[in-house]
C-alpha cells in the first residue's frame, strides 16, 4: 500500500509513479501541518461540498473577465458563500471559514477582503464595549461593510504625517473630519471605492488646536438604502492595478464631515465631553489592528508560496524535456538539479514560514490577553518582532514566487498556471500593511535598544525570555560546523543556530556602534540613523531570519511520525543550510565561517537535493491543496496538463468568432492597401 494517500487511478503515468515513491505517510504530515487528523479530515469535507454546489463555483476562469465582471463576479461568489457557510462550517471556526473562502472566492480578492483583514478587527481590539455592541454584530452579519482608511496620497506608513484631520467640535460634541490638501486624500484602501458603506478612518485628532496624534474613526460613508455618498464625502475607485483587480481599491475625501464624539473608537485613549483628552496605557496600542494583520501576514505568505511551490513541483514531474543521458529519453524537469535546486529551498521555506506563523499567531493571543489585563509589556517586541516577519517574509515569498513561475517555463507565464495570481498577491504585501525598509528599520529601533544595554553591560532581561536574549551571550569565537554536518543532527544543528546567531549578533552591534560614532562625530541622531540605515536593515533581516530558523527547529522536534520526522530534518536542514550559503558574505566577512566550511555547507545542499527528490511531489500533496484552491492548470492533482491547457484556451473571448473585429477595422484593410501599392 502506498503511502500517499493522494493515488488514483486514471491519473498522469508520471506523477502517480512520484506518489508511489513516497518514503512517509502524507497523511501523517498533512495532520502534523494542520494540528490533527479532524482538521485534514474536515478540510476535504469542505473541499468536496464545495466541488458538489455549483452555485460555488466560478462560471468561467476568472482571468477571462473584465475589471467589471470581476468584481460582480466577485460579489456573487461573496454572497453564494454566505449563504453556505452555517450549512457547511461550524459557526465561528476561522480555520475552516477561511479555507472555505479560499475555495469558493479567488485570491484576486472580494469586496469582504477589509471586512475580515482589518474592519472587525479593529472594532475587536479597538471600540469599547458600548462601541462593539452598536457595530461589531452588524460587521460580523455582514449588515454593513466596511474597510479601513489609513494610506494617503502623500503618505502611508508614516502614520504621524498623515494628514487627514478629525477636530473636535465642543459646541456640537463632534468631531468634524476634513481632509485639507490633495495629499491627504485617502488613497488605496481595499473595497474603499464602491462597496463599502462603513469606514474607519485614521485621522489627526485636534482638541483646541492641539493634536494628539493619529486615532481611529468609525465614518459612514454611505446611505444604507440608496448605497449614494453621504454629504461632504466623496469616494471612488483608484483604476486598475498589478493585481487584486476584483477588489475596489479607493480613494475618499472629506469636506468637514461631522461624526458623534463617540464615533472615535474608544477602547484605549478616549476624549471627553468637556474636550479632555484620556491617553492610553501605552502609545502603541492604537497600532493593534495593523499588528493584527501583520501577525496573520507571514501565514498567509506561506501558504501563497507552498500554492506556488505546489504548483511547479507537479508541473515538473509531469514535464519531460531534454537529455541528461545522451543515449536516453527526455527526463522529467524534476531531475535537473538545477530545478531542485530552484524549487525545493521554496517548498523549505513554505514550512518555516507555516511554522513561524502558527509560533507569531500563539504570541499575538498572549499580548492581546496581556492589554487586556493592563499590562502591555510584550507589545513593543511583537511589534519589532512582526515587521520584521512582514518584511522578510514577503520579500522572499515574492522572490520565491517568482523563482517558482520561470521553473514552469513558458507556461508558467500563462494565468493557466494559476502562478501569475498567485504573484501578483503575495508581492502586494512588501508595501501594504508598512513598505519593507521601513519595518526593518522599526525593528531595528527595538534592536537598538536592546543593543545599547549589551554595551553597557547591562546584562540580559532577568524572567521573561526575550527574542534578543542571544544579544547578550559571546558566542563561540569560530564556526563549529564541519565535513558532519549531516550525521550528526542535534549538535549540527546547535553549531548551525550558533552560525545564525553569530551573523544577527555581529550585524546587530556593528549596527549600533556605527550610530554612535556616528553620533559622537557630531551628527544629529536622525542624520546619524540615515547614515547608518542599510547596515540597521541587514541587522533587522538577520534577526528575523535567525527567529524563523529557530521556530524551524524547535517545531520539527514535536514530531513523532518516523517518516514525517525524517523528511521534515531534510526540509529543516535544507532551510537552514540555504539560508547560511545566502549569508555566505556576512559568515565570511569577519572569518568565523571558512572557505572550506562554505564548502561543507554548499555540498550538504546538494545532498539534501538528491535525497528530497523522491519525496517532492507527496511533501506539496502534504499541503492538501484542492484544485479549486490553486485555480492551475499546470499543478492539477491528476497531472493531466496538456488537454486542460486547451480547454482553458477555449473560454477567451477571442475565440468566440474566427475573424475578430481589429481584423475588418484595421488589420485587413492595410493589407489590402499595402498589395494594391505593390
Amino acid at each position: 500500500m502506498s503511502m500517499n494517500s493522494w493515488i488514483t487511478d486514471g491519473d498522469n503515468v508520471d506523477i502517480t509513479n512520484e506518489r508511489r515513491k513516497a518514503t512517509f505517510s502524507t497523511d501523517a504530515l498533512s495532520e502534523f501541518i494542520y494540528g490533527g487528523k479532524d482538521k485534514v479530515r474536515r478540510r476535504r469535507e469542505i473541499a468536496k461540498y464545495v466541488d458538489e454546489h455549483q452555485e460555488l463555483h466560478d462560471p468561467v476562469p476568472v482571468p477571462f473577465l473584465s475589471r467589471e465582471e470581476r468584481i460582480e463576479n466577485a460579489s456573487r461568489a461573496v454572497v453564494a458563500l454566505k449563504k453556505h457557510m452555517d450549512r457547511c462550517v461550524e459557526k465561528g471556526n476561522e480555520e475552516e471559514e477561511m479555507l472555505m473562502t479560499m475555495l469558493v472566492c479567488n485570491l484576486d480578492g472580494k469586496p469582504t477582503n477589509l471586512q475580515y483583514a482589518m474592519f472587525i478587527p479593529t472594532l475587536e481590539t479597538q471600540a469599547d464595549e458600548e462601541q462593539k455592541r452598536w457595530w461589531l454584530q452588524r460587521a460580523k452579519n455582514l449588515e454593513i461593510l466596511g474597510t479601513y482608511a489609513q494610506t494617503e496620497l502623500g503618505h502611508g506608513t508614516m502614520l504621524r504625517r498623515l494628514e487627514t484631520t478629525a477636530t473636535f467640535d465642543k459646541a456640537s460634541d463632534c468631531f468634524v473630519l476634513h481632509s485639507p490638501t490633495v495629499t491627504s486624500s485617502k488613497w488605496w484602501p481595499g473595497n474603499l471605492g464602491k462597496c463599502s458603506n462603513y469606514c474607519i478612518v485614521v485621522a489627526q485628532l485636534y482638541i483646541d488646536g492641539k493634536c494628539y496624534g493619529p486615532h481611529t474613526f468609525m465614518v459612514q460613508l454611505r446611505d444604507e438604502k440608496t448605497h449614494l455618498p453621504l454629504p461632504g464625502i466623496t469616494v471612488g475607485d483608484i483604476g486598475p492595478k498589478f493585481g487584486i483587480n476584483s477588489v475596489d481599491n479607493g480613494f475618499l475625501r472629506f469636506d468637514h464631515v461631522k461624526i458623534p464624539r463617540r464615533h472615535m473608537m474608544m477602547a484605549h485613549a478616549r476624549v471627553e465631553r468637556d474636550g479632555s483628552f484620556v491617553k492610553p496605557i501605552h502609545s502603541k496600542l492604537s497600532y493593534g489592528a495593523m499588528v493584527f494583520v501583520r501577525s496573520q501576514m507571514t501565514t498567509h505568505q506561506a501558504i501563497f508560496l507552498a500554492m506556488a511551490a505546489t504548483i511547479t513541483t507537479r508541473y515538473s514531474a509531469i514535464r519531460r524535456q531534454g537529455l541528461i543521458d545522451p543515449k536516453g529519453d527526455e527526463v522529467q524537469v524534476l531531475d535537473y538539479q538545477t530545478q531542485q535546486h530552484r524549487l525545493f529551498p521554496q517548498i523549505a521555506r513554505s514550512f518555516a514560514f507555516l511554522f513561524t506563523g502558527q509560533y507569531v499567531k500563539k504570541l499575538y493571543s498572549q499580548v492581546t490577553d496581556d492589554i487586556a489585563a493592563g499590562n502591555a509589556e510584550l507589545l513593543p517586541e511583537l511589534h519589532a518582532l512582526t515587521s520584521g516577519l512582514k518584511a522578510v517574509v514577503t520579500h522572499q515569498t515574492g522572490l520565491g514566487i517568482e523563482q517558482c513561475r520561470m521553473a514552469c517555463g513558458g507556461h508558467g507565464y500563462s494565468e493557466a498556471s494559476g502562478i501569475p495570481l498567485l504573484y501578483t498577491q503575495a508581492i502586494g504585501g512588501c508595501t501594504y500593511e508598512g513598505e519593507n525598509m521601513v519595518m526593518l528599520l522599526q525593528t531595528a529601533r527595538f534592536l537598538m535598544r536592546a543593543a545599547g544595554k549589551v554595551r553597557a553591560g547591562k546584562g540580559a532581561k532577568i524572567g521573561r525570555q526575550s527574542q534578543v536574549d542571544y544579544l547578550f551571550e559571546k558566542g563561540p569565537e569560530k564556526c563549529r560546523i564541519d565535513h558532519r554536518i549531516l550525521t550528526e543532527s542535534a549538535s549540527s544543528t546547535e553549531a548551525v543556530i550558533e552560525t545564525f546567531e553569530h551573523v544577527a549578533r555581529r550585524l546587530t552591534l556593528s549596527a549600533y556602534d556605527r550610530l554612535q560614532l556616528a553620533k559622537a562625530s557630531g551628527q544629529p541622531e536622525h542624520n546619524a540613523w540615515n547614515q547608518c540605515a542599510v547596515d540597521l536593515t541587514k541587522a533587522s533581516r538577520a534577526h528575523t531570519r535567525l527567529f524563523i530558523a529557530k521556530s524551524f527547529v524547535e517545531t520539527v522536534k514535536e514530531i513523532t511520525d518516523f517518516g514525517v520526522a525524517t523528511v521534515m530534518n531534510d526540509l529543516m536542514n535544507l532551510y537552514l543550510l540555504y539560508e547560511l550559503s545566502e549569508m555566505s558574505g556576512h559568515l565570511l566577512e569577519d572569518g568565523f565561517v571558512s572557505g572550506q566550511q562554505m564548502s561543507y555547507i554548499q555540498n550538504a545542499v546538494y545532498k539534501l537535493l538528491a535525497k528530497i527528490r523522491p519525496n517532492a511531489v507527496s511533501i506539496v500533496d502534504s499541503f492538501v491543496f484542492d484544485d479549486r484552491q490553486l485555480k492551475s492548470v499546470l499543478g492539477r492533482r491528476d497531472g493531466h496538463v496538456y488537454e486542460n491547457m486547451l480547454e482553458w484556451a477555449k473560454h477567451s473571448s477571442l475565440n468566440k468568432t474566427q475573424v475578430i473585429s481589429a481584423y475588418d477595422k484595421y488589420l485587413g484593410p492595410m493589407m489590402k492597401e499595402t498589395k494594391a501599392k505593390l
